[in-house]
């Protein structure tokens, strides 16, 4: 395989984004804190910033703690320390342990439920989609609906999208970094 030489990607200061993006920071700022890295590299784009945001915000038939479970399951296969991190302090923001987020991370969960949506999630994001019988009948044998379905395929795709940027850019980490399993 080619090795491919990576650019150095800046996280852009407030000052150096569009007036659209300006006020996205603000808005971030006083809701959060501070501007994470990886949404202020997202800045670069005069209009990506905004449209992702949305639609990480849309509704969802998932609990944030089902979307978190999501969240940590891609980020680990997909190996993002980044989103790794993150997901770990909201998942602890959202009610789960320090062993629960290791072990979602790991593709389990001792509840049954959130264990056959961890598996899936896992297998959808591994396989591209081309899940296994099993983790699919067992999704929807523990309650989970079409709905979900669609919805897991879509916070997979959200969080692989943060995941890739991550990945390329490396820009630093402004999380608590995630133990490593």
């Amino acid at each position: 395989m080619e090795t491919i030489k990576k650019i150095e990607i800046k996280v852009p200061e407030r000052s150096e984004v569009s007036a659209t993006n300006q006020a996205i920071f603000d808005k971030l700022e006083n809701a959060l804190g501070f501007v994470p890295n990886l949404y202020a590299t997202i800045a670069h784009s005069d209009h990506a910033l905004e449209r992702y945001l949305n639609y990480q915000n849309a509704r969802t038939s998932f609990s944030n703690k089902e979307k978190e479970a999501i969240n940590l399951v891609v980020s680990e296969v997909n190996g993002c320390i980044y989103c790794q991190s993150a997901h770990t302090v909201i998942g602890k923001m959202n009610g789960f342990s320090d062993a629960q987020l290791i072990a979602i991370r790991k593709g389990n969960s001792d509840n049954a439920k959130l264990d056959a949506l961890v598996k899936l999630a896992a297998d959808v994001t591994i396989n591209k989609g081309q899940v296994r019988d099993q983790n699919l009948q067992n999704f929807f044998n523990q309650g989970y609906t079409r709905e979900n379905l669609v919805d897991l395929i879509l916070q997979v795709s959200d969080k692989t999208a943060m995941n890739y940027l991550h990945n390329l850019t490396q820009i630093p980490v402004d999380f608590p970094i995630a133990t490593a399993l």
